[in-house]
């Protein structure tokens, strides 16, 4: 029988180290190249993504709940579009944002729309070249004061401190407009602050002012806050027979609405108030693609907002069209036409 022979470990051809770390350093590099590759790409893709953003009003009413849930409707609905809703003073300061570019929908009460449309808008003499979407939502005028102030109506105002709404806001607007059906003016009051909603109430909750005007949907989460706290049973002052000398000076932007009795705690009978119609807008010069996918987006998810205001429920095909006093962008004439819907002829 042979012996076995003995073979001991192979010893490496020469510069087979050399040629094994050159390989491993080469899919390295490759590895790098795609990572760096990728990256690129998904920069690429995020800076073409489409950055919309909403003009809103502030925390305390119902624009920018509703307006933070037309972003996220957009945002997750349209591709490559991301959209952010921008707490503002609401509608004065929506239609400036509007004419600057610097936001591309606005929310806004019609009053407001018509005069920036007619360059008469408060600090801007010039016409903006603003466009409906849709109408939105019923929008009432609140005069909040507390029981035992005395105040009973408007004209229980004179010698009163009292808030008429934000700087650059469609509610101060409209507050010196009913006041001025009434014969008041800002000089009749003992002072005249300008306060958004939730600013309004917590003055009015600590005693610093005797009365609010508020312009908002129902129910609007300050005057809730307001009505819930104990001590402070709120009155609503009705002012309905204001809306005829409203309507014979500004047009018929106008209406007479009843805030409803249970609305709001304490709030035990219906009260006729000054209601207009609220409105998505965005600037002329926005693409005719662009304005209908929006359109159609918006008013095919409506439950998804009345999810997040109430005053979204009032949303569908049929009223979106009645109540704007301006022209409607043709993308947004395009969807109701493809809906069958008829224009009120002073909307078209």
């Amino acid at each position: 029988m042979k012996p076995r022979k003995f073979y001991g470990p192979r010893s490496k051809p020469a510069g087979a180290d050399r040629f094994s770390c050159s390989i491993s350093f080469l899919y390295f590099r490759i590895l790098l190249t795609l990572v760096a590759a990728i990256s690129i790409a998904d920069l690429a893709f995020a800076q073409t993504k489409t950055r919309l953003s909403i003009a809103t009003g502030g925390t305390g009413g119902v624009y920018y709940p509703l307006g933070g849930g037309m972003a996220a409707l957009i945002s997750r609905n349209i591709p490559g579009t991301e959209a952010t809703a921008e707490v503002t003073t609401a509608s004065v300061d929506n239609m400036k944002l509007i004419h600057t570019g610097r936001v591309a929908l606005a929310l806004t009460l019609p009053d407001t729309a018509w005069d920036a449309y007619n360059g008469k808008l408060k600090g801007l003499n010039e016409k903006i070249g603003v466009r409906s979407l849709m109408a939105l939502y019923t929008n009432f005028m609140h005069i909040a004061a507390l029981d035992g102030s005395g105040i009973k109506s408007v004209a229980d105002l004179r010698g009163k401190r009292v808030s008429t709404g934000a700087p650059g806001s469609g509610t101060e607007v409209k507050a010196l407009r009913v006041m001025e059906a009434y014969g008041l003016m800002p000089k009749d009051l003992q002072s005249q602050e300008r306060l958004g909603a939730g600013e309004s109430a917590g003055a009015l909750k600590d005693r610093k002012i005797d009365a609010f005007f508020w312009d908002g949907g129902l129910p609007t989460a300050a005057i809730l806050d307001l009505a819930a706290t104990p001590g402070s049973k709120v009155n609503l002052i009705p002012h309905g027979d204001a809306v005829p000398k409203m309507v014979s000076k500004y047009g018929p932007l106008y209406f007479v609405a009843n805030i409803l009795k249970g609305v709001y705690k304490g709030v035990d009978e219906d009260v006729p108030v000054a209601a207009v119609t609220n409105l998505l807008v965005v600037n002329e010069k926005m693409d005719d693609k662009q304005a209908y996918e929006l359109t159609k987006l918006i008013l095919e998810h409506t439950a998804d907002l009345v999810a997040v205001h109430k005053a979204a429920s009032e949303m569908n095909l049929k009223s979106a069209v009645v109540g704007s006093p301006i022209p409607f962008h043709p993308g947004a004439l395009r969807y109701f036409k493809e809906k069958g819907v008829q224009l009120p002829s002073q909307s078209k």
